[in-house]
């Protein structure tokens, strides 16, 4: 039994890896921060400092690194897009109305920058080699 549900995980891990780290990730860059800072002429910023994003972004590239390393590039994109898509759901208390604008752009922004990252990733692993190579 333990031998089937193995050869049934093992090769889904490159595309569940990324689904589930990323979320984590979230909540441990961004997830504990809620407030937004006011300034003394009234205008508000936040509710995130830039290195929070940048740090989430520096350690998201682990797990994308582990899964286009392995040529499971769909997974490396697929997987960290919809993990950061769900953590989103962070913002769905937000009071300004732009909290599916925000989605759209975590759910792009993420797509377009893992599937660079990855094809970068893929290519230089395999030696700048062509597949049929």
């Amino acid at each position: 039994m333990r031998q089937e549900l193995l050869k049934i995980v093992r090769p889904l891990l490159p595309d569940l890896v990324p689904a589930l780290v990323a979320p984590a990730l979230w909540a441990v860059w961004l997830g504990w921060d809620q407030h937004r800072d006011v300034h003394p002429d009234g205008s508000t910023t936040g509710p995130y400092e830039a290195w929070q994003v940048i740090g989430l972004l520096l350690t998201l590239l682990a797990p994308v690194y582990w899964a286009a390393s392995r040529n499971h590039i769909p997974g490396a994109v697929f997987g960290t897009t919809a993990g950061l898509t769900v953590a989103a759901y962070d913002w769905s208390d937000d009071g300004s109305g732009l909290y599916m604008i925000g989605v759209g752009t975590v759910m792009v922004g993420s797509l377009v920058a893992t599937a660079a990252v990855s094809t970068v990733i893929a290519h230089v692993r395999r030696g700048g080699r062509r597949n049929g190579a």
